[in-house]
């Protein structure tokens, strides 16, 4: 049985999961980007939401060991 917390740790996930996705479609099309400025504006998003998936981990982690 899950919780509410492994239900919404697991969407919430899934969610940055598919908005990293839809950023890397976009950079993947190359017209969709209008000069440089956009397309460090995007690397940084999915690397803030990278982080933010790597922070959910640590979190998990931390919270099992107590």
């Amino acid at each position: 049985m899950l919780t509410y917390s492994s239900v919404y740790e697991h969407e919430l996930k899934k969610l940055i999961m598919d908005e990293i996705n839809r950023l890397l479609d976009i950079l993947s099309n190359g017209m969709s980007l209008e000069d440089y400025a956009d397309y460090k504006h995007h690397i940084g998003k999915i690397t803030g939401l990278r982080t933010a998936l790597e922070l959910c981990d640590e979190a998990e982690r931390i919270a099992q060991s107590k």
